[in-house]
C-alpha cells in the first residue's frame, strides 16, 4: 500500500496575540511558533498506521521554504520513507487551488493507492486543497474522514465522514483516492529519538515550477481564483440589543429596528 501525505507548516496563534504585518497581506510571524498542521499530523499518523499493517511506503510532501523541512523530517522520524518539497518563488500567494495544482504536478507520475491530506489548513481554513488535489489527479476523495478500513481486496477503503452536528456518514471509495483528514481519527505519536536521528539524515528531494512541468502563470497569484487583497481589524460595534417581551411584540420591535436601519 503506497501512500503520499501532504503536510503544511503553520503558526501557532492558539494562545498568542495577533498582528497584521507592515504589508498587510499577512499577520506579524516574528514572534509566533510554527510546526505541522494539525490535521496534517493525523494524516501522517493515519498513513504510517496502514504501512505497518499492510507494509508499502509512505511518502511526505510540502510545499514551501527550506524551513519546512522541520516538519517533513518530523513525519519521516515518525515512520515516513521519502520526502519530497515544492520549493519556488512562482508557488508564493497560491491559494488552495493553486497549492493543488503544485501538489498535483508532483503526484501525478508516483505510484500510490491514497493521498492523505489535512481537511483544511490551521492558517487559512480554505478546506479545499483535497477535493480540488482529486479533481486534478482525476480519482475519488473524501474529506473530513474521522474512520479508515482497508477492505480485504485492497482496492476499496469504507470511510466514514463527519458531519454537521457530530453525525457520521460512511461510503465506500474506490483505490486510488484521495482523503481529507480530519482531528480525532487516530491519536499522533510521538517520534522516537532513534526516528529522529535517521530522519535527519534522509534525502529532501527538493522540485521548482519547472521541475514539475509548471509555468509560472499556473501558480502563485497568477494561477490563483482567489487573490487575498489585505487584512483588516473587524471594527468594534454596539453591543447587541436583546429585544424583551413576547413573540408579536419582539417580532413589532425588530420590524420597527430593520426599518429604522433602512433595511425594509
Amino acid at each position: 500500500m503506497n501512500m503520499i501525505v501532504c503536510v503544511k507548516r503553520v503558526p501557532d496563534t492558539a494562545e498568542s496575540e495577533v498582528h497584521i504585518d507592515a504589508s498587510g497581506r499577512d499577520i506579524d510571524k516574528s514572534r509566533l511558533s510554527f510546526g505541522i498542521n494539525e490535521c496534517d499530523n493525523y494524516a501522517v499518523e493515519e498513513a504510517i498506521q496502514i504501512k505497518e499493517k499492510l507494509g508499502g511506503k509512505v511518502t511526505v510532501i510540502s510545499l514551501g521554504g527550506k524551513e519546512n523541512d522541520e516538519v517533513i523530517r518530523m513525519a519521516l522520524a515518525k515512520g515516513g520513507d521519502d520526502a519530497i518539497r515544492l520549493d519556488d518563488p512562482a508557488f508564493a500567494g497560491s491559494d488552495g487551488f493553486a497549492v493543488a495544482k503544485a501538489l498535483a504536478a508532483a503526484i501525478k507520475d508516483l505510484e500510490y493507492d491514497i493521498v492523505f491530506t489535512g481537511a483544511l489548513a490551521d492558517d487559512d481554513g480554505y478546506a479545499v486543497v483535497p477535493v480540488a488535489l482529486a479533481e486534478l489527479l482525476g480519482v475519488p476523495h473524501a474529506t473530513y474522514v474521522k474512520d479508515l478500513e482497508i477492505l480485504e481486496d485492497g482496492k476499496r477503503a469504507r470511510v466514514g465522514r463527519e458531519l454537521e452536528g457530530g453525525l457520521m456518514e460512511y461510503l465506500e471509495i474506490e483505490l486510488p483516492c484521495v482523503l481529507g483528514i480530519q482531528t480525532g481519527i487516530n491519536e499522533p505519536r510521538y517520534a522516537s529519538f532513534k526516528g529522529i536521528k535517521q530522519a535527519a539524515k534522509k534525502e529532501i528531494v527538493v522540485k521548482s515550477a519547472a521541475d514539475l512541468g509548471l509555468d509560472p502563470s499556473e501558480v502563485g497569484e497568477a494561477g490563483s481564483w482567489a487573490i487575498l487583497e489585505k487584512f483588516s481589524v473587524p471594527e468594534v460595534g454596539e453591543m447587541a440589543e436583546i429585544l424583551q417581551g413576547d413573540p408579536e411584540e419582539t417580532a413589532a420591535k425588530l420590524a420597527q429596528i430593520l426599518k429604522e436601519k433602512g433595511l425594509i
